[in-house]
């Protein structure tokens, strides 16, 4: 193997991404500021905006992608349609010999009527502020990179196409199919959620499924009549029962009942109940025997008098193994963290992101190069200041050696393939 080095030009490019610290900095804070709820239209399309100013600075095409209609369950139960925002896409050079895929999201799972809407700088190194983390900081970590990229020399022998959506902390229901075409057209795959506080990365990652289970019943007076009624939110609990159950019954697979809905009054026998719950899964065959479990409780709640229930959702992301394509790109990033004087590990996660998907497309790739943070999903989510010129001149070599062939893209597409 020959013994990776940074050219002189190279080492130029990597030590002037000090230079823009401050523009980056004020840049997350705006960002920060601007809530983009995953349900906050008018949110996205600020921030969408606020997006595609900056990343119109790239040599390429900058244009919003619509996505398709999903389905959610409404709190009468109704199956509705819903629209989301579109996606924003950056093409560089379509036609390159080496194509990369780089994403991110730009929403965030703070509503727009929660408390935590401002950044807030704790010390010298830290800033508290909703999605700087998860993952706003993460997209200026990307943005940084490329157009250090876009100085080097070798920028022209390779092309990527950036893919930001507005639902990955949904699920990435409308973007996924996006997800899939660009991860089957690309070589390699770059994706920016945040690092553990002291840099860690995720390696393996579980699978997701996001499902809903609607049960409706029969109304009744709870006291005159409460022998007619057929209690919904009964039938609920005695599925949850057997849900949690299924706990510790399989190696990494869990169950979490996380929101219900339904009832009314006291002296009403509830007819409706609606529980939506998250499974989580360590490989691909994990996912039969949830579904078999799944289905045999909804059929046993079925058989009660008066009892009907139904399950909507599906898996969202498939698991993502550190199979060899996936290690052979982990391992350039520890080669690049080493000439920059950066320990690079990393661990399995529970957690998942657009990483699963892009793997599930058969695209290699690493999905945790934004920067390093933590608390995220929470009040406390917080960025370490000090990790956006670090993250960025990691990428920026990442980029540059991927460019120059010296990172062999190709072989590890075919890599991939070969799973």
């Amino acid at each position: 193997m020959t013994h990776l080095t940074l050219t002189s030009s190279e080492s130029t490019l990597i030590d002037g991404v000090d230079d823009n610290f401050s523009n980056m900095l004020s840049t997350v804070q705006a960002w920060s500021a601007q809530n983009s709820g995953s349900h906050n239209r008018s949110g996205l399309i600020a921030m969408r905006g606020l997006l595609s100013d900056r990343f119109s600075a790239l040599p390429g095409d900058v244009d919003d992608v619509p996505l398709p209609e999903g389905e959610y369950v409404a709190l009468n139960g109704e199956v509705q349609n819903i629209t989301y925002e579109p996606a924003l896409q950056v093409s560089v050079r379509p036609d390159a010999p080496i194509q990369l895929v780089l994403t991110g999201h730009y929403d965030t799972v703070f509503p727009k009527d929660f408390h935590f809407q401002k950044p807030v700088k704790i010390d010298e190194d830290t800033i508290n502020g909703p999605g700087t983390a998860d993952m706003k900081a993460g997209l200026m970590v990307m943005l940084t990179a490329l157009e250090t990229l876009e100085r080097s020399d070798s920028a022209k022998s390779i092309g990527y196409k950036i893919l930001m959506s507005p639902d990955e902390e949904i699920g990435s229901p409308g973007s996924s199919a996006i997800l899939a075409k660009l991860g089957k057209a690309s070589h390699v795959g770059l994706t920016y959620e945040p690092a553990l506080a002291d840099g860690s990365m995720a390696g393996a990652r579980k699978g997701s499924g996001n499902f809903t289970l609607i049960v409706k019943g029969r109304a009744a007076h709870a006291g005159r009549e409460h022998h007619i009624g057929r209690n919904a939110i009964a039938a609920m609990a005695e599925f949850i029962g057997g849900m949690e159950a299924l706990n510790g019954q399989r190696d990494g697979v869990t169950f979490n009942i996380a929101k219900i809905d339904g009832g009314g009054a006291v002296n009403i026998v509830p007819e409706l109940a609606i529980g939506r719950f998250n499974v989580r899964m360590k490989e691909t065959e994990d996912m039969a025997w949830i579904e078999q479990k799944l289905e045999a409780l909804v059929a046993k709640i079925n058989l009660k008098d008066g009892i009907h229930a139904h399950m909507h959702g599906k898996f969202t992301r498939p698991p993502k193994p550190m199979a060899p394509a996936n290690a052979k790109v982990f391992d350039w990033v520890k080669q690049a963290g080493g000439l920059l004087g950066q320990e690079i590990k990393w661990a399995p996660s529970g957690g998942v992101c657009e990483g699963n998907n892009l793997w599930a497309s058969g695209c290699p790739n690493v999905d945790t190069l934004g920067v390093r943070g933590g608390d995220i999903h929470s009040d406390r989510e917080f960025m370490k200041i000090s990790s956006l010129v670090e993250r960025a001149r990691l990428s920026s070599v990442i980029l540059m050696k991927l460019a120059s062939g010296e990172f062999d893209a190709v072989a590890a597409k075919k890599m991939a393939q070969q799973c």
